[in-house]
This record gives C-alpha cells, sequence and structure tokens, in this order.
C-alpha cells in the first residue's frame, strides 16, 4: 500500500515561468498536490527572479540561470528536510516566480491642488502630474512587505499605493531641495529629480528601486504664473534693466491708451489725435535715462521729463483742433489751452 501510494506522488521536474501578457510583479509556481523532485530543474529567465518559501520562510533565492535542485544547490533547505532517505520526496515548497523588468509609463498626478510651502512666496497651490518606472529589486522583501502568499500579484494591485507614496512626498521633495519653488516651475527635469531623490528611499522599503520620474506639466495659481513670466523677461534680457523696462513700458502702452481713451482728459485726447507714438518713445526713454542717471530734484526730473514733439506735428494738432472749435466740440477757451499746452512742447 505504502508503495502504491508513493507511485501515485506526483513529482515536479521542471519549474519555470514565461510571462504571458503585462503587469504581472508576483506569480506563485501551482504546486496543489505536487512536490519537487530531488534534481528538478529550475529555469530562471533574464529579467526574473525566483524565491523558495519553506513553511513560511524565504529558504533561498535565484537570479537568472538555469539550476539543478539537490542538497547541493539548497544548502538552506538541507538543514530544514531530511534527505537521507532515498525515495521520500525531497521538499515540498512554494517557488514564487518575480518579474524584475522596468514597469514603464505609471502614471501619478495630484486630483486636486495641494499646498506647498516656499521661502519666497509661503503656501503655494498646485496641481501636477506626470510618469515614473521602477522594478522589483528585491524580491524577498517585497515578498514579505507585500505580494505575500497571493497567487499573482499585479501592477494595478500596487498603483494606488505607489501614487499614494508621490504624492505624500511633493512637499518634502521641494522642502528638501532647498530650491526656490520659482526655480524648480521652471525646470522641470530639476523638479522631477527632487521628487525622486525623496521617493527613492520610500520605494526601497518594499523592495522597489525607482528608475525614472519625469514631471510633464506644473499647474500654477495665475497670481503666480504672472511672476514666473516676468522672471522669465527678465532672464531673457539679462542685466540689462533699461531694456526690460522699455519692454514693459512698451506692453503697458495699449492698456494705457484704452483706459485713457475711456476716461477722456488730456492723455486721451492726446492719443486719439496721433501722439500715442510719440507719448510711448518718451515713456521708454525717460525710463531709460531714469535708469541711468543719479535722481534729480523734483522740479528738475519734471522738466526733463516734458515730452516734446516736432513742428509739424503741433501745426497738424492745432489744425484738427480748430476743426473740433469750428463745430462746437471745443469751446474757445478749450482751444486756447490746448494751443498754449501745444506750444509749450516746442520749447
Amino acid at each position: 500500500m505504502a508503495l502504491m501510494d508513493f507511485i501515485k506522488k506526483q513529482f515536479i521536474d521542471v519549474i519555470q515561468w514565461t510571462e504571458e501578457g503585462d503587469g504581472t510583479l508576483a506569480w506563485r509556481f501551482p504546486m496543489a498536490g505536487m512536490e519537487i523532485q530531488n534534481g528538478a530543474s529550475l529555469t530562471v529567465r533574464e529579467s526574473q527572479m525566483a524565491v523558495f518559501v519553506n513553511e513560511g520562510t524565504v529558504a533561498d533565492v535565484f537570479g537568472p540561470g538555469m539550476y539543478k535542485l539537490t542538497t547541493q544547490t539548497l544548502p538552506v533547505l538541507t538543514y530544514l528536510k531530511n534527505w537521507d532517505k532515498l525515495f521520500e520526496s525531497p521538499f515540498k515548497s512554494d517557488v514564487y516566480f518575480f518579474s524584475t523588468r522596468q514597469q514603464v509609463d505609471q502614471k501619478w498626478g495630484t486630483p486636486q491642488p495641494i499646498t506647498i510651502r516656499d521661502k519666497d512666496f509661503g503656501a503655494v497651490r498646485l496641481r501636477a502630474f506626470g510618469n515614473y518606472s521602477y522594478r522589483v529589486a528585491d524580491p524577498k522583501l517585497f515578498h514579505t512587505e507585500i505580494s505575500g502568499t497571493r497567487e499573482r500579484y499585479t501592477v494595478a494591485d500596487l498603483d494606488g499605493q505607489l501614487r499614494g507614496l508621490v504624492l505624500q512626498n511633493i512637499s518634502n521633495a521641494i522642502a528638501a531641495s532647498g530650491v526656490p519653488f520659482l526655480d524648480l516651475a521652471a525646470n522641470q527635469n530639476q523638479f522631477a529629480q527632487a521628487l525622486a531623490a525623496q521617493l527613492a528611499p520610500e520605494f526601497a522599503k518594499i523592495g522597489l528601486r525607482l528608475d525614472v520620474m519625469t514631471l510633464q506639466n506644473l499647474s500654477l495659481p495665475e497670481e503666480l504664473q504672472k511672476v514666473l513670466d516676468q522672471k522669465i523677461g527678465m532672464g531673457m534680457v539679462g542685466n540689462d534693466m533699461g531694456k526690460f523696462m522699455q519692454y514693459q513700458a512698451g506692453q503697458a502702452i495699449p492698456v494705457f491708451a484704452e483706459n485713457s481713451g475711456h476716461g477722456g482728459g488730456v492723455a486721451g485726447d492726446a492719443m486719439g489725435l496721433g501722439a500715442g507714438v510719440a507719448l510711448g518713445q518718451v515713456m521708454a526713454n525717460t525710463l531709460a535715462q531714469g535708469l541711468q542717471q543719479p535722481a534729480q530734484a523734483p522740479a528738475a526730473a519734471a522738466a526733463a521729463a516734458a515730452p516734446t514733439v516736432s513742428p509739424a506735428e503741433v501745426m497738424s494738432t492745432l489744425e484738427k483742433l480748430a476743426e473740433l472749435k469750428t463745430k462746437g466740440i471745443l469751446t474757445q477757451e478749450e482751444f486756447d489751452a490746448k494751443k498754449t499746452e501745444l506750444l509749450k512742447k516746442l520749447t
């Protein structure tokens, strides 16, 4: 009877795993009712590792290669099982395969704006998203901490936990980098590197290695985005503040003209009569002079800033003002005041 029971036993001669599809991190070799034959073959392919678990304890870890499972290749198991009887099953253990290839294009992002602290702006709310890739680097640690005795453990099973790790460490990454937030926002690679440096130890705690971390987009509040745009503009003109202020003045002229036109008054009339270009030149020149020359007395500065126009422009403007007076749009007093003002600009 004992011999018949032995003959009915099923022995495993070849242990291997050919991955089917993507996304499997850990897979348990089917062992129900079967025992591993002494001298069986274990094949571990490139991008795989195998773990033997005996009575709940990890006994051995195998890297890529082909192994004959004997008392010589399983030194730890030698002390766990008796091998003295030739026809007894050598061992009955669980075998887990782990995929060590890179799991690419894993997404991360902030579902809601998150608040971070910055030394320049205090509290800043931002949205960000990107992708990352990782691999199983320590299958023994990953088995004991994450996958356990499950028949199959996939990338999807781990996705939520890894996303949480990324979000949890964004603020810490920026703080630990010591780099101002605006510099990180303007350099996405620097942001991704700071985040990867913060996350790598957290991944290692569960047997993973973080290989790549990228930032694809960073959305800032509108008011902070304006500050960033100005900082970029400063970088474009370098240390030449005169050019930067002239650029700023040129950007402000259309808005100034629109507001002046709606509000009326001398500035609005001047812009309406074709003096907008001259006014823009005067503003730019005044700003440039103010940056290059020492401060002057208020009266002298006001005199220096007084705009001048050519005689031809004055005559053209006076003719248009005369037409407005003839049509009754301007009174004689208003016409005389405008004429006096224009004549002063010739001096």
